[in-house]
């Protein structure tokens, strides 16, 4: 088991989605496991149901599951459509299972829909500009990698 526990990891996906000039953080539900009721970005864990039911890209392999994951976890959470993925960045999380989780930041501008929260895990969202971001008790690291996305914005850096 030690052994499996040092290899084996949670990987999660977040998304900071663009509208106009804010961002769209919601607020975890009380009955989260890590950070119960802080402000974040949508995303979730990678599950292989995300992607084994699915034609494989190559004989062995799935292309983008960040990128497809990141849109399946922000419809279920949020009913928001993105588009213009990009990265963000990345880092590792002990959970209190003992665990650990490696969570890759990604950024993603609103397509379409208007914000509908799944209750059992976001019970409360607001878009909101940089400044406005300081007001939430957000999970930390989360006002450091808005930051960098708004950055990324303003010197017109795009991806997909």
């Amino acid at each position: 088991m030690q052994d499996i526990q040092e290899k084996a990891h949670y990987i999660a996906v977040t998304g900071i989605i663009k509208r106009e000039n804010k961002y769209l953080i919601c607020k975890r539900s009380s009955s989260e496991k890590v950070f119960p009721n802080k402000w974040c970005v949508p995303g979730g864990k990678i599950e292989q149901k995300d992607f084994i039911n699915s034609p494989k890209d190559t004989k062995d392999h799935w292309f983008d599951i960040f990128e497809k994951t990141l849109k399946k976890e922000i419809k279920e959470e949020t009913n928001l459509e993105i588009k213009n993925i990009g990265y963000v960045s990345n880092l590792a999380l002990i959970r209190p299972n003992g665990f650990s989780t490696i969570i890759v930041s990604l950024f993603a501008e609103h397509y379409s829909g208007e914000v509908k929260l799944n209750e059992e895990e976001l019970t409360n969202y607001a878009w909101i500009t940089l400044e406005e971001a300081k007001n939430y008790d957000l999970i930390e690291n989360i006002y450091e990698q808005i930051k960098k996305v708004d950055e990324l914005y303003k010197n017109q850096v795009r991806f997909n």
